[in-house]
């Protein structure tokens, strides 16, 4: 029940589709249940009329009547198949709508250590199963187990004694049905996890098919893939192969109950104790009888398949975003720009700190750098301006509000982060520069890529802006790809900003272009850089050297200079080509 409870949100927007396709089913249940009484009924009819009691004109009307059942039967049939397909989509639509944005709207800490497969096959795989249990499962249970009512309650009319009979099987198939669905959900839940396995390492390998063919290890890849899928296969021929003990069972069982009313059946008509026509009819009807209970028993494997994914949907649903806006959280409409740690310490989830007691101060418009050797938590204080984490002790105040006090939309409005590790999506370079304001007018779009020494480049491409990048914007350079990051940046034209290593890992000639683009974009911005080459941040108003997460030194240039600390030892170090820390 927790599973269809969880649905049941995204199904009652629903209900009325739903109803409609019910009817339709009720109506299919009605007609399937009318034919076999109209042979009844013919049979009686042909026995009067051998008896000499001939009426052509009933039987006339026996078969338009008829007719008329199998006419309403399939519009009926329709119904239910079109109508609950419709609704299932629909709902199948709004819990993938509804998933992405829940995932969207989780802290990045949940991403560390998640596959970007392995939670696509839960958004497109596990939901996919919702629509066979809304417009497979639920509709079969609901169908057969009007059927078994309806067939239940005329096979009593009929004859008491044959209808107890029917029963003796029941209790066996009740057991078998319950033990199957025990049994049966674990295994196709591991078969769920084994294509999301599969899912995720083929989503890793195409995003790095480069680097496979770099250190030509397509044949290991190979192997590591076969091997999930020989595994997923492995799995889901378990499950599989318990269904297909499960259905003979089932039908075996079944086919008993068959038997034992033709033993009791025959015998009761033959001494006279039951008319011939309401013996053929118990048979009809029997077989009607036996074959929902069948059917569910087939859907159920199905019905287990998509509680599995419904539960690992559930998982993922149950996870709260760490960042959130807090109740009552303030909206801010400008932002001046002034920035101050206050005893910040931070740590992740294996609470070895990563940040103690950090705490500078920057005025609006001013550039503060932070350096010192790699991991020394430059990079975590830059992601805990925007919230993508929340600091553990102290706090981190904007022009003197604590950023946890503040919706966290309006903040992120409020700052642009550009990074050495681009992301460019796969679509056009304006499509990209767009994304720092998607109302921009292709003049803005233009005058940012200008600002950001990109134009030029652009403009030689194939077909100019409306250039298509790739994943990830693999036509194109580092260099490139970093001036359009910087020119969307622009256009967002936020207060603050911050430069994580954005000048990392190209040649001089574009370094320069990118420092030019850079100084642009600063002027009059609240900025934190992130810098290894320590020449891009002589002229910031104060720089924040750290070493193993904390404060070591604070000051301009020339004055961290004249102490001789680890700064003047890293400006040292560059210079001379050493490494140091």
């Amino acid at each position: 029940m927790k599973e269809f409870k969880a649905l049941y949100r995204f199904i009652k927007p629903y209900r009325a589709t739903l109803a409609l396709a019910m009817f339709c089913m009720i109506l299919v249940t009605t007609m399937s249940l009318t034919g076999p009484w109209m042979i009844r009924m013919l049979i009686k009819t042909v026995t009067d009329g051998v008896q000499g009691e001939a009426n052509f004109g009933q039987i006339s009307w026996l078969a338009g009547l008829l007719i008329g059942v199998y006419i309403l039967r399939g519009i009926g049939q329709f119904g239910e198949n079109y109508v609950s397909h419709y609704a299932a989509w629909h709902i199948l639509k709004e819990i993938r709508q509804y998933l992405y944005s829940h995932l969207q709207a989780l802290s990045l800490r949940y991403f560390q250590d998640k596959q970007t497969g392995e939670l696509m096959s839960r958004v497109i795989n596990d939901t996919r199963n919702f629509e066979l249990l809304i417009a497979h499962a639920i509709p079969t249970f609901l169908v057969n187990g009007c059927m078994v009512i309806g067939v239940s309650v005329i096979l009593f009319m009929l004859d008491v004694r044959l209808a107890l009979y029917t029963l003796i099987p029941i209790p066996l198939l009740v057991v078998i049905v319950i033990n199957f669905s025990k049994i049966s959900r674990p295994l196709f839940k591991v078969a769920q996890k084994e294509i999301a396995e599969v899912n995720a390492i083929l989503q890793d390998n195409f995003s790095g098919i480069k680097e496979i063919k770099s250190f030509t290890q397509e044949e290991y890849e190979s192997d590591r893939t076969g091997s999930r899928i020989v595994a997923h296969t492995s799995a889901i021929l378990k499950a599989l192969k318990l269904s297909a003990t499960y259905q003979p069972t089932i039908q075996f069982i079944s086919g008993m109950g068959t038997v034992i009313v033709i033993f009791f059946g025959g015998r009761l008509a033959l001494s006279g104790m039951l008319p011939l026509e309401d013996l053929v009819a118990f048979l009809l009807y029997l077989s009607m009888f036996y074959e929902p209970i069948t059917a569910l028993g087939r859907v159920n494997e199905g019905l287990q398949q998509a509680l599995a994914s419904a539960e690992r949907v559930l998982e993922i649903l149950s996870v709260q975003p760490e960042v959130d806006d807090l109740p009552g959280a303030k909206s801010i409409t400008q932002i001046e720009g002034k920035l101050e740690f206050r005893n910040v310490d931070f740590w992740y989830d294996d609470q070895i700190p990563v940040l103690k007691n950090i705490s500078f101060e920057i005025q609006p418009g001013e550039t503060a750098a932070l350096v010192g050797p790699t991991g020394v938590g430059k990079t975590t204080i830059a992601h805990l301006i925007p919230r993508f984490y929340d600091v553990k002790k102290g706090g981190i105040f904007l022009d003197g509000q604590d950023i946890r006090n503040l919706k966290v939309s309006d903040l992120r409005r409020g700052i642009s982060f550009v990074s050495q590790d681009v992301f460019l999506f796969n679509g056009t370079v304006k499509d990209n520069i767009l994304y720092g304001r998607p109302d921009a007018t292709e003049e803005e779009v233009i005058a940012a890529a200008k600002t950001a020494n990109a134009h030029q480049f652009i403009s030689e491409l194939s077909n100019g802006y409306e250039t298509q990048v790739g994943e990830r914007g693999v036509k194109l350079s580092g260099g490139q790809k970093q001036r359009i990051s910087i020119a969307r940046a622009i256009l967002k034209d936020a207060p603050i900003l911050i430069l994580d290593e954005a000048t990392s890992a190209v040649d001089t000639q574009t370094e320069r272009l990118i420092q030019e683009a850079l100084n642009r974009l600063m002027q009059n911005k609240t900025t934190v850089v992130i810098a290894h080459r320590l020449s891009t941040i002589q002229d910031a108003n104060q720089i924040v050297v750290l070493k193993e997460g904390e404060i070591l030194e604070k000051g301009k240039h020339d004055e961290l200079l004249a102490k001789g600390g680890l700064y003047s030892e890293l400006c040292q170090a560059q210079s001379t080509g050493r490494l140091v820390g």
